[in-house]
């Protein structure tokens, strides 16, 4: 049997655009964190929770690297673990959320050593950087394209934090305030990357169902948040 013929650009740029339907900007949890509806005890959890999605990106991103035989497209990805792990402690992305726990009222010691962590985000997490792992480097940067998304997200999940949540102090506003523009750029080039290297339908059928997958991942952190907070 032939395989269907490939995509169009356009075609596909479109396809990966519509996973937006299943980001996890939908989900209840974020819906009542962007209108106010959450404790203090929760939104330190979901802090706390996030955490560990943010420290393991830099893991998944070294492993694209090490998955990807060009030197070109390592050079720039590389950049994106620098990005989080910054230059020297105290800089990057990293350190930015840990200023959001603090100013939030969490110490830095009860984030870093994951007593908040739950198994379910713990899980999801991990299955993302397993599957960075062990698929091929054009899926594993398919899967990063929810940052297509992200920018609006954090927009107005500071103007919900400035607005409902003023006990946070606002030197914990930094990461949501840099992260947007870095998003975009960085979802600007791995579009690009996916348009150019997922050149047959097998390809691109595989970019598609590592989107849907990694939207899964997302969704099911704030699913364990969400119902940890009901059990709690």
């Amino acid at each position: 049997m032939t395989e269907p013929a490939a995509r169009g650009t356009e075609d596909f740029t479109a396809a990966l655009h519509a996973h937006a339907d299943r980001y996890w900007h939908k989900h209840p949890f974020h819906l009542r964190l962007h209108r106010g509806g959450l404790s203090r005890p929760e939104l330190r959890q979901w802090i706390a929770n996030r955490w560990y999605y943010q420290k393991c990106l830099p893991q998944k991103d070294a492993a694209i690297i090490a998955n990807c035989p060009q030197a070109d497209v390592r050079r720039r990805w590389v950049q994106r673990i620098t990005y989080q792990d910054g230059t020297a402690d105290g800089h990057g992305g990293h350190a930015q959320w840990l200023d959001l726990a603090e100013a939030a009222g969490l110490t830095r010691a009860e984030v870093l050593d994951e007593r908040h962590v739950l198994p379910g985000v713990r899980f999801a997490t991990d299955a993302y950087v397993t599957f960075a792992r062990t698929r091929p480097w054009t899926e594993a940067v398919a899967a990063s394209l929810t940052e297509l998304f992200s920018p609006g997200l954090m927009r107005e999940r500071l103007a919900a934090l400035r607005t409902h949540y003023p006990w946070i102090a606002a030197s914990g506003h930094r990461y949501f305030t840099v992260r947007p523009d870095a998003a975009a750029s960085d979802a600007s080039h791995a579009l690009s990357l996916v348009t150019a290297h997922c050149t047959t339908r097998e390809r691109q059928e595989a970019a598609l169902a590592a989107l849907a997958f990694k939207c899964d991942v997302l969704w099911s952190m704030l699913d364990a948040i969400e119902h940890a907070g009901r059990a709690g």
